[in-house]
């Protein structure tokens, strides 16, 4: 017997970052609580006296979080390096993303450039990466989708991060997927219906996923922005601090 799938826990999460969050009103008790997260053992412990390390323990005993589970961390693509931007870089990349459908000759006109000129500088952006692409923003209530939830996932000790990731991007209501560090391993953003989607998600596709120990399960509760991060950090000169 397994215990990486416990029963899902609703937890009251209230983000202040600048993601766009969709919040509904989740009602206390609805899913029921998960048990604590075992602690680890402190480093003048006795030897032995720890349920993750005494040699009688049994064998599905859930081993306590661990800093760096994975195998295979350079598998993973590296972060891209920065680009020399410049003032007009900054501006455009500002105004692109609060309306991404100004056309150049609009953009032209707020920059006192050509429009051959605002192409150029686009297209520098776009090749170098800094540009990854252009979109809309969704009111995900609307489209149905009203539940922001956050899973942070504990991984089994030495499983190939690179497996576990690729796993989890198959998940069609996977938002967002970080590694990161502290107790947990990885925290992934869901986007689901109501609680009866989130406990089939859970139940029949997370916990069903090899390498899966554990999971703890928040649901956000009021939206706070979004901020217009891209105005925030980019709209000083170059060379300002941030």
């Amino acid at each position: 017997m397994r215990d990486r799938h416990p029963e899902p826990g609703v937890a009251s999460l209230i983000r202040t970052t600048s993601e766009d969050l969709r919040f509904p009103h989740v009602r206390a008790g609805s899913l029921p609580a998960m048990p604590p997260r075992r602690r680890a053992a402190t480093p003048n412990a006795a030897p032995n006296t720890s349920p993750t390390t005494a040699p009688d323990a049994a064998p599905d005993a859930a081993p306590t979080a661990s800093a760096a589970p994975f195998r295979d961390l350079t598998d993973m693509p590296p972060q891209s390096p920065p680009v020399p931007l410049d003032d007009v870089d900054r501006q455009i990349l500002v105004l692109l993303s609060q309306d991404s459908r100004r056309s150049q000759r609009a953009l032209a006109r707020e920059l006192g450039m050509s429009a051959p000129s605002v192409k150029e500088r686009i297209a520098r952006l776009e090749r170098l990466g800094v540009i990854r692409g252009y979109g809309v923003r969704l009111d995900w209530s609307a489209a149905g989708f009203p539940m922001t939830v956050y899973l942070t996932i504990t991984a089994v000790q030495g499983y190939q991060q690179k497996e576990l990731v690729e796993k989890l991007a198959l998940i069609p209501e996977l938002e967002r997927l970080d590694i990161v560090t502290g107790a947990i391993d990885l925290l992934a953003q869901l986007r689901v219906r109501d609680h009866l989607h989130l406990r089939q998600l859970l139940m029949d596709r997370i916990w069903q996923i090899e390498g899966v120990q554990r999971t703890e399960t928040s649901l956000s509760l009021v939206e706070i922005g979004p901020k217009d991060l891209v105005a925030e950090l980019l709209s000083k000169p170059a060379g300002d601090p941030a």
